[in-house]
C-alpha cells in the first residue's frame, strides 16, 4: 500500500514540476523538422549572404571614415582623429535640428499610415470577394510609382513657380491664398513632404495589416458578437490584441523608413527653410561640402539611430516573430 503511495506522490511531483512557471521545456526537434531548417538555410542563405556583405562593406567604411579628418579636396592631408568628428558632429546645432525635423516627420507619417492603412485593411478585407482582387491592385499603384516620379509629381502639383495646379484647386477654400508659395516656409513644405511620404507608403501598411486581418480568427467575433459586445469592443477586445504582431512589423518596417527619409525632401525642398532630415545632412556634408569624415561619422550615427528604434520597438511591443504571438 505505501509502495502505491509513494508511486503516487513521485507522479504527482514530476506532474507539478512539469507544469511549473519556472520550469524548461525541452523539446527535441524532430527529423522533419531539422531537415526544413536546413532547407530553410539553403534557400535563404545566399540571399543572406550578400546581402549581409553588401550592407556591411558600407556601413564598415563610413566607420572607419569617420575616425579620420578627411576632405576629397586634400585627400593627403587625412589624419586619425578617432571621435573628434562625432564631438564636432554632436555639438553642431544643424545635426539637432536636423534630427529634430527627422522625428516629426517620422512620428506624423506612421501614425497617419498606421491609421488610414488600417481603414483601407479592413475595407479590402471586408469587401466583396470579386472586387478585392481589384482593391488590393488598384491601391497598390501608389507603391508601384517610383519615389522620385512620386515626388517629383508633388513638388510640379504645389509649386506655384512650375505651374502648381493645387492652389487653383483650393480657390474655393475661405481665406486661402491661391498666391502661397507651400515651398517658402518650413510648416507648409513639411506638410507637403509629409503628404507624399503618406500618399506613398499607405498601401505598404495597408497590406502588412491586412495580413494581419486575415488571421483574426473568425468564430472569435462572432462569439464576442453574441455576447452583446459593441464593434468597438470588439475592435479593441478581439482584433487589435490578435493583430499585435502585424502591427508591430508595419510600424517597426515604416519607422525605420521613414527616419532614413531623403528623396522627397531632396527633391522638393534639397534641405532649405530647415527641413534638412539626417540622411540629407549626411549626404550634404559629404558630397556637397566634401568633407567625407564628418559625413562618415553622421552616416555612423543615423545607424545608430535607427538600430536603437528598432530594438525599442521590438522590447516594447513584446511580440515573438517566429510564432506571432504576444510574449
Amino acid at each position: 500500500m505505501s509502495t502505491v503511495r509513494e508511486t503516487r506522490t513521485e507522479s504527482t511531483e514530476r506532474h507539478e514540476a512539469k507544469h511549473r512557471p519556472d520550469a524548461k521545456k525541452k523539446t527535441p526537434r524532430s527529423a522533419r523538422s531539422r531537415a526544413e531548417g536546413r532547407l530553410g538555410w539553403m534557400l535563404a542563405g545566399p540571399a543572406f549572404g550578400i546581402m549581409l556583405l553588401v550592407t556591411l562593406y558600407p556601413i564598415g567604411q563610413a566607420l572607419f571614415d569617420s575616425l579620420f579628418s578627411l576632405r576629397l579636396t586634400a585627400p593627403d592631408e587625412r589624419s586619425f582623429v578617432l571621435f573628434e568628428n562625432y564631438r564636432v558632429v554632436l555639438g553642431d546645432p544643424a545635426f539637432w535640428q536636423s534630427m529634430g525635423v527627422t522625428l516629426f516627420i517620422t512620428v506624423v507619417t506612421v501614425v497617419l499610415e498606421l491609421l488610414f492603412g488600417f481603414l483601407l485593411a479592413l475595407v479590402m478585407h471586408r469587401a466583396i470577394k470579386k472586387l478585392r482582387g481589384l482593391a488590393r491592385t488598384a491601391i497598390l499603384v501608389p507603391y508601384g510609382i517610383i519615389t522620385v516620379v512620386a515626388a517629383f509629381a508633388w513638388f510640379y502639383a504645389f509649386d506655384i513657380n512650375s505651374g502648381g495646379y493645387v492652389n487653383n484647386w483650393l480657390s474655393w477654400v475661405p481665406g486661402f491664398d491661391t498666391e502661397l508659395n507651400w515651398f517658402a516656409e518650413q510648416g507648409t513644405s513639411l506638410v507637403v513632404i509629409i503628404f507624399s511620404e503618406v500618399w506613398k507608403t499607405t498601401p505598404f501598411i495597408s497590406l502588412l495589416l491586412l495580413s494581419g486581418l486575415a488571421q483574426v480568427p473568425g468564430d472569435l467575433e462572432e462569439a464576442a458578437k453574441v455576447d452583446g459586445a459593441t464593434g468597438w469592443e470588439v475592435m479593441r477586445r478581439v482584433i487589435l490584441p490578435n493583430m499585435k504582431a502585424a502591427i508591430m512589423v508595419a510600424v517597426l518596417f515604416r519607422t525605420l523608413e521613414a527616419f532614413r527619409i531623403f528623396d522627397n525632401i531632396y527633391i522638393m525642398t534639397g534641405g532649405a527653410n530647415d527641413t534638412e532630415a539626417l540622411s540629407l545632412l549626411a549626404y550634404n556634408t559629404s558630397i556637397g561640402r566634401l568633407e567625407i569624415g564628418l559625413g562618415s561619422a553622421i552616416s555612423v550615427l543615423l545607424f545608430l539611430s535607427v538600430l536603437i528604434i528598432a530594438a525599442i520597438f521590438i522590447k516594447g511591443f513584446k511580440v515573438d516573430l517566429a510564432t506571432g504571438r504576444n510574449s
